[in-house]
């Protein structure tokens, strides 16, 4: 339990949450195993970030004032580093709670992961000249099947039109920002999604992020903005279940994608995934071509710090490295020029 959490807190310090950090290690170190009482005998990666979420969102309701006191996106002013005796008692006084929401999946909805994706769509225009139609698989509440309508700044201006989001220093180097991208269908499929329009789902999506990160919860404020303007479906269902069908569709380019979602599947779930892209690319054509892009670790089996942003497009079907960068987006390095 100790090595596990001590490596929860490493992943947090690399990814910018001193606060996290600082909790998850004075965690490791505790004595009476308040921690324990919530995890069991492991801390998984995602049963971690379901505790943390589910104590962020007994916060954000208000319902634990004296550690509210030290979480910036409550309004706390209290020092974040100085949190854990007030986040140990939650974790007794809350436990079988906590505990409950250990079942739920982290609903980590990260604005900042447009960042990528408006990459690789802006790839796949200049390849086609056709427009986009975005299937994402894994979307929670889709707030990032709206990334065309949001705006990215970077070293040598900005890219995407007037919006409640803004990106700062999305991109070092650039994507094929001449390339015309239209959104012709917005899809996708979560197996809990979220109705990014009501309060109670708002809530729930700000617990997951990390509350010494306030720009990342401003992000996703303004986004709530845009998903009530800008129509998206996000159906239940698993990943290789919404894609049983797909099928190459002519006079658009179909683009599956997903970001920090892959680990979190079944091997078995994976494989029939893949063997659904397979025979749809197989099947695509230069007027109805097929992508599979994403943003995942170097193996997307398991959760990683620096993530990779790639593209296979179809019908050449080859597989590319486009850029990399954080797990939560920003900002992405480009590799390469797009394909041609």
């Amino acid at each position: 339990m100790r090595e596990d959490l001590l490596a929860q807190a490493r992943g947090c310090a690399e990814l910018g949450s001193p606060m996290y950090a600082e909790l998850l290690t004075r965690a490791a170190d505790d004595p009476g195993g308040a921690v324990a009482g919530v995890l069991g005998e492991r801390a998984e990666p995602g049963s971690v970030l379901r505790m943390l979420g589910t104590v962020h969102r007994l916060v954000l309701e208000g319902r634990v004032p004296d550690l509210a006191a030290h979480y910036p996106t409550a309004g706390g002013t209290k020092d974040p580093l100085a949190a854990w005796p007030a986040f140990r008692e939650v974790l007794v006084g809350h436990a079988a709670e906590i505990r409950e929401g250990l079942a739920d999946p982290p609903q980590t909805n990260e604005v900042g992961r447009a960042a990528p994706l408006v990459g690789g769509l802006l790839s796949v225009a200049a390849a086609t000249g056709l427009p986009i139609r975005l299937l994402e698989i894994g979307a929670s509440a889709g707030l990032n099947l709206r990334a065309d309508h949001f705006r990215l700044r970077h070293g040598s201006g900005v890219y995407g039109p007037e919006s409640p989001v803004v990106l700062e220093n999305a991109w070092r180097g650039l994507p094929p920002v001449e390339a015309p991208l239209a959104v012709a269908e917005r899809l996708g499929c979560d197996p809990s999604p979220l109705d990014p329009t009501a309060p109670e789902a708002q809530r729930l999506l700000l617990s997951y992020v990390w509350p010494d990160q306030t720009a990342r919860a401003e992000r996703l404020r303004a986004a709530f903005e845009v998903a009530a303007r800008v129509p998206a479906t996000v159906v239940r269902a698993g990943a290789a279940d919404f894609l049983e069908d797909l099928a190459p569709e002519p006079g658009v380019a179909t683009v599956v994608w997903h970001s920090t979602m892959w680990a979190y599947l079944s091997e078995e779930e994976a494989a029939r995934l893949l063997r659904h892209l397979e025979r749809a690319g197989a099947a695509a054509t230069g007027d109805a071509p097929v992508a599979h892009l994403s943003f995942e670790g170097r193996d997307p089996s398991r959760l990683d710090a620096t993530q990779l942003v790639t593209l296979r497009l179809w019908p050449d079907g080859g597989r590319m490295v486009l850029g990399e960068g954080p797990a939560h987006g920003l900002p992405i390095t480009w590799s390469r020029p797009p394909a041609t």
